[in-house]
């Protein structure tokens, strides 16, 4: 009875891993050779230390390195320690801490298998990650190095470049409590954008353009006069948008700014010709 929640500590260690303590107590109850019944108050402290390692596949990996558990006595007398010591095997054998914490670490070891795994972009392609260094562990976060491979494709399948120089880790902001923070470098949305180049190719009408006048040569005309000059007026006009470069993607501390790079093609189809 009285089985309270366990108290779960957990530090980064600097340049190793993770330490977790665990406390965990409890209250056996049951009769006493003497006649009656007796309790006894257990409570049990685990200690375990893992370290933050890369596999051979690059994939990030926690690993339990010791694990450790004392049996916290309170004061008492002789005969309770004694009972004490005849459960304290028994107590601890039962609870399976230390398989536990290994449980828990495989866990973890699931969802970083994913930090390298292929992101699927429907038909523009695929983006895969890799580790480009060894995990960094500090007191305040754990830093895993991305490295965009350029295994991504455009829609004809043919390879798309990407930008492979490695931009300096800028220093990190102040950690917030109880918070995780992703951090992405301009390069990473460079190369996702890059493989939806195509994407951004648009065939604007006047359907597209509600709100506004009709889309006609004449209209169009007003803004740019060498279309009044060749082409008929108040005709139906189509504009052709389409990515002629890769999209640049620029990150300051306080803006972000995208830039593509366009050419505009304008089509008429008059009714007694082709367009």
């Amino acid at each position: 009875k009285d089985l309270r929640p366990p108290v779960i500590s957990l530090a980064l260690s600097p340049g190793s891993g993770l330490f977790v303590a665990f406390l965990v107590q409890m209250t056996i109850t049951g009769k006493s050779f003497m006649g009656g019944n007796t309790g006894i108050a257990l409570a049990a402290n685990l200690t375990a230390s893992s370290r933050l390692w890369q596999d051979a596949a690059g994939v990030p990996r926690f690993s339990c390195r010791n694990c450790h558990i004392t049996l916290v006595s309170p004061q008492s007398s002789a005969l309770t320690r004694n009972l004490r010591a005849r459960f304290s095997h028994t107590f601890l054998v039962a609870l399976q801490l230390c398989p536990a914490v290994d449980a828990v670490l495989n866990l973890v070891n699931a969802k970083f298998t994913t930090t390298i795994s292929e992101i699927p972009l429907g038909t523009a392609g695929t983006l895969r990650c890799a580790l480009l260094n060894p995990p960094m562990m500090s007191e305040a976060f754990i830093e895993l190095d991305l490295e965009v491979s350029a295994a991504a494709w455009c829609r004809e399948g043919k390879e798309v470049n990407l930008p492979m120089d490695q931009p300096s880790l800028t220093s990190l902001t102040p950690k917030r409590d109880a918070a995780t923070q992703l951090i992405l470098s301009a390069n990473f949305f460079g190369a996702e954008l890059s493989v939806l180049q195509a994407s951004f190719n648009l065939d604007i009408s006047n359907n597209m353009v509600l709100g506004l006048p009709p889309l006609v040569t004449t209209v169009l005309g007003a803004l740019i006069p060498e279309i009044s000059r060749v082409l008929p007026p108040s005709q139906p006009v189509v504009i052709e948008m389409r990515e002629m470069k890769v999209p640049v993607v620029t990150i300051t501390p306080n803006k972000s700014f995208v830039q593509l790079f366009s050419t505009a093609e304008f089509q008429v189809s008059p009714s007694d010709c082709s367009p």
